[in-house]
């Protein structure tokens, strides 16, 4: 029997997917279950795909640490940026900048994080397919959820941030 303990719970079940690992890669290789091989053959929308390029494609992030957080992705599989031709590294540093003003224009973004982990060891969730996060900020954004409940409130849905993004988005 639940005893009452006069805290509030805030659910979010849909983080579970993200914690069990389900739909992880299988392997390093481009046809081991890769998602970021997989999002550019899916329509915009079910994609959460922002906007698209010739050589990467901007991307919503399907488990946020701030609402519009998107990551840049080459679309040829490769885990380190040194593996980037000319062509791939102009394009996602054109991409990034589009996202930066993306960002400010749709949501407000006071400042950003923007990097990439390269590796397991650094952080990387998915290390086999190099990815650029472009994470918004805003002055108080981080408040007493994620530093004591380890919660992130989002207040906005991925479909919903998809749209806003892709229309603020520039050239």
């Amino acid at each position: 029997m639940h005893e009452p303990d006069n805290f509030d719970r805030l659910w979010t079940p849909h983080r579970m997917a993200y914690i069990k690992g389900e739909n992880k890669p299988t392997g390093s290789g481009a046809d081991d279950g890769c998602p970021f091989c997989e999002i550019p053959k899916l329509s915009d929308e079910d994609g959460l795909v922002v906007a698209r390029g010739s050589a990467v494609f901007a991307v919503l992030n399907l488990y946020p640490y701030n609402s519009g957080h998107l990551m840049v992705v080459p679309y040829r599989h490769v885990s380190g940026y040194d593996e980037l031709d000319a062509t791939e590294v102009a394009e996602l540093g054109d991409f990034t900048q589009k996202a930066l003003r993306a960002l400010r224009e749709a949501s407000g973004a006071q400042g950003f994080n923007v990097g990439m982990n390269l590796g397991h060891v650094a952080g990387a969730g998915i290390a086999a397919h190099l990815h650029q996060h472009v994470v918004p900020r805003w002055g108080g954004d981080t408040n007493f959820m994620p530093v004591v409940a380890r919660t992130k409130v989002l207040p906005q849905l991925l479909a919903d941030t998809r749209e806003l993004l892709a229309r603020a988005w520039v050239g």
